[in-house]
């Protein structure tokens, strides 16, 4: 995205992405979505956490040692307000990761819906609670505006019962709420929004498989504007292989491993939070360019780490076709799938059931000079790498709040 002055026709639009470790803020210019500002605190509460902010091409950097989320957020809004003018901002958007079953929209905050974010919280302990302290920090300098809450769940609300549900007693979904939810939301509609844009189709008409590859991975089927299944569950642990995150594994593990070893299973879910996934595999990273690094000289747990990513990948993108019958396209996305050009090419190696036939060059290129394609001409199913954006979404959905409001008043 490039920066400019927001023109005056234009509604500011404040984005807060606050995550368990950093948060990012992004100011854009809607409808145009000129990017004015973008900000990132990363690696709080550690001695080397900073905060790097562009504001209109200038270049704002702050230290900010051992900072909490409070904190951090406090500093952020101080830079931008000492450049910007908070009056010119039209609404704030907020990420959350978990909205239950209660928010399937966004959301204008208020204090009895703030509460039940945080009654959700045990559905999301390490996200939701941050989610809050940016939405309170945000509403004490910017009270008189409206906040909204885009929910990461809530693109999934559309998943019929037998996609959602789990085969456990169902009580446990109609008393406690076990489900499946599904996560990265906010990216599987904008990746899927712009292939449809770059097939030339409307939205609602495409069938698409997604695949959000970063630390954290899922992939999703999308059909008539909405996501249909997902890989992710009722928690982020669901799913695909993932950097620390184990993915899918036999229910009675916990039961298996905590007899063994003589852990919790507090621990045990904590194991395969934190230590599982590629680094589990690999003994070595999470990162995906170490290990591909590594595979190619030699180490055999690296190139083992790779391949189960990207076998399951391909095995997960297969069995969601079944939730929208055909596929027009396949899109990457997220770090993994954006810069990975190995991982791309492993994974629809796999997938000679769609007649994928990849370009080798445009993959290469990422897409970057093919609107995107990496497949051959040939190919019976489009494979297309689109960057995410996850504030650019967020923005879309406040705006067109804010369009609704105006309509109706």
């Amino acid at each position: 995205m490039t920066f400019s002055s927001p023109p005056v026709s234009d509604t500011s639009i404040l984005v807060i992405n606050t995550g368990s470790s950093s948060i990012k803020m992004a100011l854009l210019a809607m409808p145009s979505e000129q990017l004015l500002a973008e900000g990132v605190a990363d690696r709080l509460g550690e001695q080397g956490a900073a905060l790097t902010w562009n504001i209109a091409g200038e270049m704002h950097r702050q230290g900010l040692d051992g900072a909490n989320h409070q904190i951090a957020i406090e500093k952020m809004l101080g830079v931008l307000f000492a450049v910007v003018d908070k009056s010119r901002i039209s609404a704030v958007g907020h990420r959350v990761v978990h909205g239950g079953e209660r928010f399937v929209a966004p959301t204008l905050l208020d204090g009895s819906v703030i509460a039940e974010i945080e009654a959700l919280s045990h559905l999301a302990p390490l996200h939701n609670p941050s989610n809050l302290l940016g939405i309170e920090a945000a509403m004490g300098h910017l009270p008189e505006i409206s906040h909204i809450a885009i929910f990461d769940t809530a693109f999934h609300h559309a998943m019929p019962p037998h996609a959602c549900l789990y085969a456990v007693p169902y009580q446990w979904y109609s008393r406690h709420g076990v489900r499946r939810y599904g996560f990265h939301g906010t990216s599987h509609h904008y990746v899927g929004q712009q292939a449809a844009e770059a097939l030339g189709r409307a939205f609602e008409e495409c069938r698409l498989l997604t695949a959000h590859l970063g630390n954290g991975c899922s992939a999703a089927a999308i059909t008539g504007g909405v996501s249909v299944d997902t890989t992710m569950g009722m928690t982020p642990l669901e799913g695909l292989v993932m950097g620390t995150r184990s993915g899918d594994v036999d229910p009675g593990l916990h039961d298996y491993m905590a007899r063994e070893t003589g852990d919790s299973l507090a621990t045990i879910t904590d194991v395969l939070n934190k230590q599982s996934g590629l680094l589990g595999l690999s003994g070595r990273s999470n990162d995906m360019r170490t290990l591909l690094t590594a595979a190619d000289a030699g180490d055999e747990r690296a190139a083992l780490a790779v391949d189960i990513f990207c076998y399951r990948l391909a095995k997960s993108l297969a069995a969601l076709a079944v939730a929208i019958g055909e596929v027009d396209a396949i899109v990457f996305t997220g770090g993994i799938g954006e810069h990975a050009s190995a991982i791309r090419a492993r994974t629809v190696q796999q997938l000679a059931i769609f007649g994928v036939k990849l370009d080798e060059q445009k993959n290469l290129e990422h897409g970057k000079y093919s609107d995107g394609f990496i497949t051959a001409s040939e190919s019976a199913t489009p494979v297309l790498v689109i960057a995410t954006d996850e504030e650019k979404m967020i923005a879309r959905y406040v705006f067109k709040c804010l369009c609704q409001e105006e309509n109706v008043s």
